[in-house]
């Protein structure tokens, strides 16, 4: 046989543009294309090709009829008119894939067993061996559907979906189909980055699939080499002596390009178990010589070494599942756009998501978008040029001029004088340590009780409960005071510095909180990007008094197991992963501050599966625990009453306890650090008898905080006793 055939390609929806050039570099002609499929006509060696070498094809089916029909005796009719001996040979094993509904015909098991009857009834009659159906793998798959009142039928002379290639495990995750994977390079015109001597980078590569693509791709290997079965094997028409032919031509190209040297492709992930999978499935395609994948987070993304040639940057990143994970998700998209800013300029780059919108925040502008679907998730491709012009900075509200005041009153310029006095004093040392946000003022001048705090351009002031005999009308003249001076040193308008009034007042906070604003800033700590809330909150998502402990956490921390008890914001197990810990675990009762916490983590491009979050009881959890920690963080709140909680935490009589819990956690050469800010607190000297106990209350407090007369909190540094048992 070798007259023109036409074919039906099937391909998921938004590519058929690829496929139909794709079917014409392989020998076929294109005719048209519908949704999610392409019409084409070829001659038998072509169809092999399609087979063998198409990247983007679900399948490749040979059209045998098209009638009107809906009921189940026109579908019968339809299929028995076939001559099935002509296209399929004796006792050949059948599987009828059907799909439509009609008002008679209402679920697809009725259907393909109708079909299947007149299959069989058509071999009966001719005298010959019916066929076994097979539920897998049948030598012949006929193609039925049903759909507005046409009855389409055909071959499957691919036999299973194109999009398995053979090299992936069996039952492995596979979120993303080989052949859209295939279509995503194409589209990131990875072909032209590897002609010119670029590699390929996936930072979030999961189990490997678009490494793979992009190997095969760019070393012109089949993409169907490895697969054993053939629908067209069993077809009258298959040409076995052509197809050998073309197979072992396949293979023959497939062995020169392992002998070449190609543009190397690397794969992080920072789930240990899909890397594992991720090489499992590289082995499997012949590829291990030139795929590399490790465990790593993208806080840690760089490119391979400096003298790479710029080259492709590509990924899937995860999508929002869980209700609230967006909000993370925007952190994570926000950190791929800083790395791509700062490491990757002169590369390409190309995010396919299900959050388009998230796209946006990367902080670069896209130069192409392709709207495809993942499965039956609307995504879109993104497509980056990672240059200086394409770099977007965001639009900050034009700085409102402050407004024209009187000439600040003794009090003001006094306490003016105050904060001016402070600055200087502490700016070598913020400049020295690159200090960002810091304490100015903390109740220096009994009269003007208020803490202001600098978070980079922001400025913060919380005022302190005034002692009983200042009465409210003079602590409001006092605290508008304080506001003008801060106004005229910062050059801020007034309306702009985040204020938490106290005042005395019945339930359970002494604050004044204002309306909920949602303005968030991110600031910078050390190697850390924290966000910070100046005014939704009691307190804004970063303790600056425990700067130093952070920041000393941060340099012991690689290779540890780190545990982070009453995270807060998990600032400490931030730093601890990009101080290079093998995991934290943060342990918070509140959902909202286990948010943020997952927020900070996403900023800085520290994965869940490394940097884990837990809700509960840090008490019940630490009860529980039964996990072995390296460094291990220790900050209760001074009294905690919460409804979730089985008691009340008084941290003053229930230290003991929770440290004796915690050191039971603590491997043998590990360390805990256990800090309060309970005023007058004592500790237990039982303590000192069981473990060893360095006083770091001292250390523990930066210069922005050694003016107090009392220390703001208390530290400690405990290990086990040399000799005794973890």
């Amino acid at each position: 046989m070798s007259q023109m055939q036409s074919l039906i390609l099937s391909c998921p929806k938004g590519l058929e543009g690829l496929l139909g050039d794709e079917a014409e570099r392989l020998g076929a002609q294109k005719r048209g294309e519908t949704v999610g499929a392409v019409t084409v006509d070829a001659r038998p060696d072509a169809i092999y090709r399609l087979c063998l070498w198409s990247r983007l094809a679900n399948r490749v089916l040979l059209p045998l009829a098209e009638f009107p029909g809906d009921s189940a005796q026109q579908l019968y009719d339809g299929l028995h008119a076939i001559d099935w001996p002509a296209h399929m040979r004796e006792g050949s094993s059948l599987l009828v894939d059907f799909a439509g509904r009609s008002r008679e015909i209402r679920n697809s098991h009725f259907g393909a067993l109708r079909c299947k009857d007149a299959i069989v009834d058509r071999f009966i009659e001719a005298g010959q061996e019916r066929p076994n159906i097979a539920k897998s793998q049948p030598d012949i798959r006929v193609h039925v559907r049903l759909r507005k009142g046409k009855i389409l039928v055909a071959i499957d002379l691919s036999g299973d979906s194109l999009h398995r290639r053979g090299y992936r495990q069996s039952g492995a995750l596979a979120p993303l189909k080989e052949n859209l994977a295939a279509a995503l390079l194409l589209r990131a015109d990875w072909p032209g980055v590897a002609s010119r001597g670029g590699g390929l980078i996936d930072p979030m590569c999961g189990s490997g699939t678009l490494l793979i693509e992009a190997a095969m791709m760019a070393m012109n290997i089949a993409p169907g080499l490895q697969r054993k079965h053939w629908g067209f094997a069993a077809w009258s028409g298959h040409q076995q002596t052509l197809w050998r032919q073309l197979h072992d031509e396949a293979m023959d190209l497939q062995r020169q390009a392992h002998r070449r040297n190609w543009p190397q492709i690397w794969g992080y992930d920072a789930n240990g178990k899909v890397i594992a999978q991720a090489q499992d499935n590289i082995r499997r395609a012949g590829l291990a010589q030139f795929v590399k994948v490790a465990r790593g987070e993208l806080s840690e993304l760089s490119p391979p070494r400096n003298d790479a040639l710029p080259g492709l940057l590509i990924c899937n990143p995860p999508y929002g599942e869980r209700l609230g994970e967006e909000a993370e998700l925007l952190h994570l998209y926000r950190r791929l756009g800083q790395s791509l800013r700062e490491d990757f300029q002169g590369w390409q780059a190309g995010v396919f998501t299900g959050n388009p919108d998230l796209g946006k925040r990367m902080g670069i502008r896209a130069c192409k978008q392709y709207q495809l679907f993942n499965g039956t998730i609307p995504s879109k491709l993104l497509l980056f040029e990672v240059e200086q012009r394409y770099f977007v900075t965001e639009r900050k509200p034009e700085q409102q001029q402050a407004a024209v005041t009187p000439a600040l009153s003794a009090g003001a310029q006094m306490f003016a004088n105050r904060l001016r006095k402070n600055l200087k004093r502490l700016d070598k040392w913020r400049r020295r340590n690159e200090i960002s946000c810091f304490r100015v003022y903390d109740a220096d001048m009994p009269e003007y009780a208020v803490a202001v705090d600098c978070y980079g351009d922001a400025v913060h002031v919380s005022e302190y409960a005034a002692p009983s005999s200042v009465n409210d009308d003079d602590a409001r003249r006092r605290l508008g005071e304080v506001m003008q001076a801060c106004a005229e040193v910062f050059s801020l308008p007034v309306t702009d510095i985040a204020l938490k009034e106290r005042r005395r007042q019945r339930g359970k906070s002494q604050y004044e909180r204002q309306a909920p604003q949602g303005k968030v800033l991110e600031v910078r700590e050390g190697q850390a990007t924290v966000l910070v809330n100046l005014y939704d909150y009691l307190d804004t998502g970063l303790f600056l008094d425990h700067r130093p402990v952070r920041l000393d956490i941060a340099e012991r921390a690689r290779g540890k197991r780190f545990l982070n008890l009453f995270c807060y914001t998990a600032v400490a197990s931030v730093h601890a992963g990009l101080g290079g810990a093998r995991h934290t675990t943060s342990v918070d009762m509140s959902h909202t501050y286990l948010k943020w916490a997952r927020q900070n983590l996403s900023l800085n491009g520290l994965s869940e599966a490394r940097h884990r979050t837990e809700q509960g009881d840090a008490r019940q959890w630490l009860a529980d625990c039964e996990e072995e920690f390296d460094l291990i963080l220790l900050d209760p709140p001074t009294f905690s009453n919460s409804k979730r909680m089985d008691d009340v935490l008084d941290t003053q009589r229930d230290h003991a306890e929770l440290i004796g819990q915690a050191m039971r956690c603590l491997a043998k050469d590990g360390l805990l650090i256990f800090s309060t800010n309970k005023r007058d607190f004592i500790l237990d000297e039982a303590l000192a008898e069981r473990f060893e106990i360095a006083d770091r209350c001292a250390w523990s407090l930066d210069e922005d905080f050694k003016r107090r007369s009392k220390p703001i909190h208390y530290c400690w540094y405990i290990t086990h006793r040399r000799g005794a048992s973890a």
